[in-house]
């Protein structure tokens, strides 16, 4: 998937970079080749042998080699990469790169590259949660920078929370992604994927039985044809995929605004089942059965995502592709939404108990749009997903 792809690999200081190791070898394996760059705190955390002897070339350490730098070496070195790779990516790394600073060679390299970075940050909970890091990183993103991770989980500082570096396979599948040269390269497309929980009190909540399975195979399968994806999903039963910006949501309003930070983008592909109503006043502590009866519980309408992008005056998705999930009179129904949304296509399936499609490998899909309705037979979801993003690909490059 990598050959002939070389990577400039920047070792920042963190208990992560351990798995830089790991990284350089499946980098490898796949075959490119790493160039490593390894910063005075990550030297604290891994050798430069270490890495040397796995990378099979000498570790760049300094920015005043005076051999190299007869040459102008750190100019060389970061422009003759496929792709600059920092990994892990600390506090410290994101800041200097967000405000311009280039006081040592990882810093020096990221600063004078025209070639395109990867991310992969790592860091306690607090500091990445800290306001400086999430603007640096808003920055960052702004500027064409593209990140993977950071995951969620216990940390070496005995702490839990965001901040984990990503595994070495998903830090693969990124690169691979961010190199795949496709139909769908150099376009950004939001997902919107699984289901929304709306509280009732803090152990209930209003769901439906969405796993999440088919928006995941076309994050994946879009990912695959080089687009840039924004997977924005719900507590899905089936994991995110890899090599695509994950944003986890809960609520139909934490789903619409991360919509609505993610647009523009070429595409949106609303793939979510969203909760159509909330408990206007969720309680604050479990609700206890009673007496009287049952408790008293007052409803409103969550934001319609797929509606609102559909209208939008500015920022608008050139496609905006929204699902329907029926029990009957399928055809009918999708049509109708379509319209009533305002969307340009709508793929409708029977989700009736009797179809084993919610929740379940397979899928049978109707595309709607001005065209008509085109049924297309049952297949496992990765295919669906799979011709879907071919229909998206056709449309965005007519």
């Amino acid at each position: 998937m990598l050959a002939n792809k070389r990577i400039l690999l920047i070792i920042g200081g963190g208990i992560a970079a351990y798995k830089s190791l790991e990284l350089i070898r499946r980098l490898q394996d796949q075959g490119a080749e790493v160039v490593p760059v390894l910063t005075k705190a990550g030297e604290e955390f891994v050798t430069p042998l270490s890495v040397s002897a796995l990378a099979g070339q000498a570790v760049h350490r300094d920015l005043f080699d005076l051999t190299a730098e007869a040459e102008m070496g750190h100019i060389q070195l970061s422009r003759s990469a496929d792709l600059l790779v920092v990994a892990p990516a600390t506090a410290d790394l994101m800041a200097k790169m967000a405000n311009g600073h280039a006081n040592d060679l990882a810093s020096t390299l990221l600063l004078a590259t025209d070639t395109p970075v990867l991310l992969a940050p790592a860091m306690n909970v607090r500091m990445w949660q800290h306001p400086a890091t999430q603007r640096n990183l808003e920055i960052l993103l702004e500027d064409g920078i593209t990140c993977v991770g950071p995951d969620e989980g216990g940390m070496a500082c005995g702490e839990f929370g965001p901040g984990r570096l990503a595994e070495p396979v998903a830090i693969v599948a990124a690169i691979t992604a961010r190199l795949t040269v496709g139909p769908l390269s150099g376009r950004r497309i939001v997902v919107t994927s699984g289901p929304t929980h709306e509280p009732i009190d803090p152990v209930r909540y209003i769901a439906n039985r969405s796993s999440g399975a088919q928006g995941t195979a076309l994050a994946r399968a879009l990912r695959d044809l080089g687009a840039e994806v924004v997977f924005i999903t719900g507590p899905a039963s089936v994991a995110p995929p890899d090599g695509v910006e994950v944003v986890a949501v809960e609520t139909a309003q934490e789903m619409a605004d991360a919509v609505n930070a993610a647009l523009p983008a070429d595409a949106g592909v609303f793939a979510a089942a969203v909760a159509d109503w909330r408990v206007t006043s969720a309680s604050d502590r479990k609700l206890k059965k009673s007496k009287d009866g049952l408790p008293e519980m007052e409803f409103a309408e969550n934001s319609d995502i797929l509606k609102t992008v559909s209208h939008l005056d500015e920022g608008r998705p050139r496609l905006v592709v929204g699902f329907a999930a029926e029990t009957n009179d399928v055809v009918e129904n999708a049509t109708a939404k379509r319209l009533r949304k305002g969307c340009d296509w709508i793929v409708a399936n029977d989700v009736s108990p009797a179809t084993g499609i919610m929740g379940g490998s397979e899928n049978a899909v109707v595309l709607i749009s001005d065209q008509g309705a085109e049924s297309w037979p049952r297949m496992g979801k990765d295919t669906v997903a799979r011709q879907l993003a071919d229909r998206i690909a056709a449309a965005l490059t007519d």
